[in-house]
């Protein structure tokens, strides 16, 4: 039985090798070599194994890693013994990732872009020295090698190295592009999008473009960027995204995968919580989980069988997108956001190809780029086929808890920003008045302000209070630390005038059962001593505060 389960693991060879926890995905070999396209270009969020798959292709064609046979041994694909023997380290392959070309400025990027290329270059170190290798070519890779090489050099490279490995092997070569549009996205939040969309389109058009050298590429990426911008004059070329039904069920996890995961390490009692967390994703007519999140949180179980779910996805991904719907200033999306963190949806124009230049421009492009980042998935669709040019009208929401969570932080930042400070010193002037009444109708007040929720969750009601202390002058803050015998919500210190206050928060059921839950706040700061052993501290004042829905009652103990 597997013992272990890698995190992060993106070796798919290491990972067999270590006899670490693999979700077969290898079915995705034969399908895609019986769909025949010169080049597929995959679309999926980030964190959804598609370098895992990709470095899975590249074990599996490479000519150059016969050991690569070894690491597939009981997966799926060996049920296709025919394929396997005409295609299993019968080409050569050539990977190439992406992920790391990024700068403050073009030069910065492109230098990094250049490291990546001559690493390549190291790799098949040896193309360079074989006699039946052009001498033009050869120099070439010399320049690519010891990044010496200008612009054209680079983006000329991968069909360079083609040339040469079809020269070596007598096969034409395998493409793998990872993550190709992660320079694209980099170079737009900092300016220099156009330079670095020469660059990458000369690598696209050189490498896939009517090239002998070519049996076949696959490319990943987050956006589809339109075909015209980036693809020009690639024949047979095929684009699948989160709205597509074909290979949906090779990027992320499926309910039978996360199944058997949670079998295969004795975690069955927590499939529920895992599928409130990290499933509801949909892709083409599949629904899926997120890997990340799910090996994550499995991985922690292993080490700690009561261990909570917590946001594993929010820290590789920035949130530029949910933060630009707020600094777009001729719309309102608080109605929208409303329906969607109450576990409703929304019917939005969707375009299924977009320029990162564009991204940001309209309401409807910005709904676009959530759902093609993860943050929102589909519920319905008016029509089964999205084109590449022609938005189609598609239902949204939002997939799971960690995804809410991700929002909520989003509003609680904005009101945050938006929230009068006069406000928030009223608040705290009476929590220092030890005046539970005025605070309880100041909170009430601010909860009206933001978004409202049918549904909310404590830890929404925690990092509201968060937010309204957090980064105010002359005040230490923190939150969830741990304090006596527990964690209280909010510890919060006035060392120049040595006084602080201890706040447990609790969500009510009901209006009625609010002063119940302040009373067992105020029990749970007494039994856990958080006030204890404050020492210097001249007045310690702790408030128990019960919330339901947009109202707030504090009381003091």
């Amino acid at each position: 039985m597997v013992q272990r389960i890698a995190v992060g693991g993106e070796d798919f060879i290491a990972l067999r090798k270590a006899g670490s926890y693999y979700v077969d995905k290898t079915d995705l070999l034969y399908e895609l070599v019986e769909k025949n396209n010169a080049v597929t270009l995959f679309t999926r969020p980030r964190r959804f194994g598609k370098t895992l798959t990709m470095k899975m292709m590249e074990s599996f064609f490479d000519i150059s890693r016969k050991e690569g046979g070894d690491a597939f041994e009981g997966l799926r694909i060996m049920e296709h013994p025919t394929f396997c023997a005409e295609y299993m380290n019968q080409y050569p392959t050539l990977f190439l990732s992406l992920k790391d070309v990024e700068g403050r400025s073009f030069d910065l990027a492109f230098g990094k872009l250049k490291a990546v290329i001559a690493d390549v270059c190291k790799r098949y170190e040896s193309l360079g020295k074989e006699s039946a290798v052009n001498p033009a070519d050869a120099a070439v890779f010399h320049r690519l090698m010891y990044e010496t090489a200008d612009e054209v050099d680079i983006q000329t490279s991968l069909k360079t190295l083609m040339r040469m490995m079809h020269t070596v092997y007598g096969k034409p070569v395998v493409l793998l592009i990872d993550e190709y549009d992660v320079p694209l996205a980099k170079a737009n939040a900092n300016g220099f999008y156009r330079q670095m969309l020469d660059v990458i389109r000369g690598i696209m058009s050189m490498s896939l473009k009517t090239n002998e050298h070519l049996k076949f590429a696959v490319v990943t990426g987050c956006l589809r960027i339109p075909k015209e911008s980036i693809f020009t004059g690639v024949n047979n070329f095929a684009s699948y995204s989160v709205l597509d039904e074909d290979f949906a069920q090779y990027f992320g996890f499926t309910q039978g995968e996360v199944e058997r995961m949670l079998e295969t390490f004795d975690l069955t009692e927590k499939m529920e919580l895992i599928r409130e967390w990290y499933d509801g994703y949909v892709f083409g007519d599949t629904e899926a989980y997120c890997p990340w999140d799910v090996v994550n949180y499995v991985s922690a179980l292993l080490k700690r069988k009561d261990a909570k779910p917590k946001n594993y996805w929010e820290n590789t991904s920035g949130n530029d997108a949910i933060r630009a719907f707020f600094e777009m200033r001729d719309i309102d999306v608080s109605e929208k956001f409303e329906a969607l963190l109450n576990g409703g949806t929304i019917s939005e124009l969707i375009t299924n190809s977009l320029t990162y230049e564009q991204a940001y421009a309209s309401e409807s492009n910005l709904w676009s780029v959530l759902l093609m980042t993860g943050y929102v998935t589909t519920v319905h669709m008016e029509d089964d086929n999205v084109g590449e040019e022609s938005p189609q009208q598609v239902e949204l929401r939002i997939p799971n808890r960690e995804i809410a969570g991700i929002f909520r932080t989003a509003v609680v930042d904005r009101f945050k920003q938006t929230v009068p400070v006069s406000r928030i010193q009223e608040l705290m002037n009476a929590l220092w008045d030890g005046n539970a009444e005025a605070a309880s109708g100041i909170l009430s007040d601010l909860l009206w302000q933001t978004i409202s929720y049918m549904d909310y969750h404590e830890d929404y009601y925690h990092a509201f209070l968060a937010g309204l202390f957090v980064g105010r002058g002359g005040y230490s803050v923190q939150s969830n630390r741990e304090r006596g015998l527990g964690r209280p919500d909010i510890d919060l210190r006035d060392k120049q005038n040595r006084r602080a206050i201890i706040i447990e928060a609790k969500k009510a059921e009901s209006g009625k059962r609010m002063e119940h839950w302040c009373d067992e706040a105020l029990k749970q700061i007494a039994e856990n001593q958080y006030a204890e052993n404050l020492n210097g501290y001249t007045q310690v004042l702790c408030y128990g505060i019960s919330f339901f829905q947009k109202t707030a009652l504090v009381k003091k103990m």
